[in-house]
């Protein structure tokens, strides 16, 4: 019965998580695509709609093959071709690897909070791309990415508590190294019809030149979410009921002794003793004639 809610809205979340918010600032041309054949979107849209659906479904081997479907019938549904494969491989590749991290994030947060490293860093930075002459720019985008990194934080500490707390360092390691992945992809979008190496290697700048500035702008924002993070996981954990007690292992068993089956006469209803009567002398009775 799980599955008659869980598909529908994982595909929901493929698309909506995905791909929807391309629509609110406009398709360019006036196309009217579901799935756009855009690089930046098929990577990092495919991955995120991947690990939404496979939170909702919560199972590798039914998540991964329904992730596929809908990634397949969303690009014919589009029109485009399928003479493009490398599209076509890459959206369905990247759909599937999200899938997969995300059916195992329900089994561990630890893991859920890495599947969702690079779309909430991809998502960070989305708001303020649209407003680069904004006064307040500075304040928004380490704001974003702040709040991203509390929420990834808490996530990690879900399930099992202050245990999880090792995870930050390498979990924050993967979120900064998230911006720079996106920065890479956007920028080989961005350079269709020019050549493999001088793409490869304009990306590869992009990927390093992305942590000078944003640690050297961002890093006050950093402490603040990981300030923020330690009383979100506090409170966390005072609102979760008592752990209850460890079951007592004798619980089910009597406080009787095991006895052999040769001294189960001790057990045994003793019987009522008669007494017999008083023997009288025989010269007694004699006399009682």
């Amino acid at each position: 019965m799980r599955y008659l809610w869980s598909i529908p809205s994982a595909v929901l979340a493929w698309f909506v998580g995905g791909f929807a918010p391309t629509y609110l600032k406009g398709l360019p041309d006036g196309a009217t695509l579901f799935v756009p054949a855009r690089i930046d979107l098929l990577v990092l849209g495919g991955f995120t709609g991947g690990v939404l659906a496979g939170l909702l479904i919560a199972r590798v081997r039914i998540a991964v093959p329904v992730v596929l479907m809908v990634a397949a019938g969303m690009w014919w549904l589009t029109g485009n071709g399928w003479s493009d494969r490398s599209m076509v491989i890459t959206l369905l590749v990247a759909s599937a690897v999200g899938a997969f991290f995300g059916a195992l994030g329900t089994r561990s947060s630890v893991i859920a909070a890495f599947a969702l490293a690079l779309p909430v860093a991809w998502c960070a930075l989305r708001p303020a791309g649209e407003v680069g002459d904004w006064r307040w720019l500075w304040q928004l985008n380490g704001l974003l990415i702040g709040a991203g990194l509390a929420l990834l934080l808490y996530v990690a500490c879900w399930r099992r508590g202050w245990r999880s707390v090792a995870s930050w360092i390498p979990l924050s390691a993967v979120y900064l190294t998230s911006f720079g992945v996106v920065a890479a992809i956007n920028l080989i979008s961005s350079s269709t019809g020019k050549p493999m190496d001088a793409v490869g290697d304009a990306a590869t700048d992009a990927f390093f030149q992305s942590y000078e500035p944003l640690l050297r702008e961002y890093w006050p924002w950093f402490v603040l979410a990981v300030l923020l993070a330690i009383p979100m996981v506090v409170l966390k954990l005072r609102a979760l009921p008592p752990a209850p007690p460890p079951p007592d292992p004798y619980s089910e068993k009597s406080n009787d002794a095991v006895l052999s089956d040769d001294l189960d006469w001790i057990d045994q209803i003793e019987p009522r003793r008669r007494l017999l009567p008083r023997r009288q002398p025989e010269g007694a009775s004699e006399n009682a004639l």
